[in-house]
């Protein structure tokens, strides 16, 4: 089924500008739609001054309606996403479901805590708690800036916000021959 949808999830505030607007320029570009989700309804606030009217709440996401799923980073997310049971339930679906599942910069631990990266390579940005989080779930730590591992992506910072959503792109082709 081609449906050529992306749900993109950021924090209510504090993301990080970079790691949303940028994969989402490279999705468009590509032709894909993006709904953005968070855990508060109403404009999210970048942490670099930007905002986004939110489309859905995470709670009423549904796996079965997009190609992939993104996570943008910032320290709204460790605040807001990181342990969401909703989210962690979305991202479970998802996987289950054949869908592509990332996260960029502290991001990915939103994917360890849902369980999804135990023995699994993944990357996240140089942040203590960030690491430590991504250790006690079992993910195998590479220093990639962006690691694909089957269906899970990750990427460590806003540097690579470009090259991440490449790489989600990359990915909904392959899952979709």
């Amino acid at each position: 089924m081609k449906s050529n949808k992306i749900l993109m999830v950021i924090a209510p505030e504090r993301f990080r500008d970079e790691e949303f607007f940028r994969p989402k320029e490279v999705f468009e570009k590509n032709g894909f739609s993006v709904t953005v989700a968070s855990t508060k309804p109403g404009v999210a606030q970048g942490a670099k001054g930007g905002s986004y009217k939110v489309d859905i709440p995470v709670k009423d996401a549904k796996a079965d309606d997009y190609d992939a799923i993104a996570i943008s980073g910032g320290a709204g997310s460790k605040a807001y996403l990181w342990n969401d049971p909703a989210l962690h339930t979305l991202l479970k679906d998802a996987y289950a479901k054949n869908k592509i599942v990332s996260a960029i910069c502290i991001s990915p631990v939103v994917l360890a805590k849902a369980g999804l990266l135990s023995g699994k390579n993944a990357t996240v940005f140089n942040d203590p708690d960030a690491i430590s989080a991504m250790n006690a779930a079992g993910s195998k730590l590479r220093p990639e800036h962006v690691v694909r591992d089957g269906r899970l992506i990750t990427g460590d910072g806003p540097d690579v916000s470009y090259d991440f959503g490449e790489e989600i792109l990359k990915a909904i082709r392959e899952n979709k021959e």
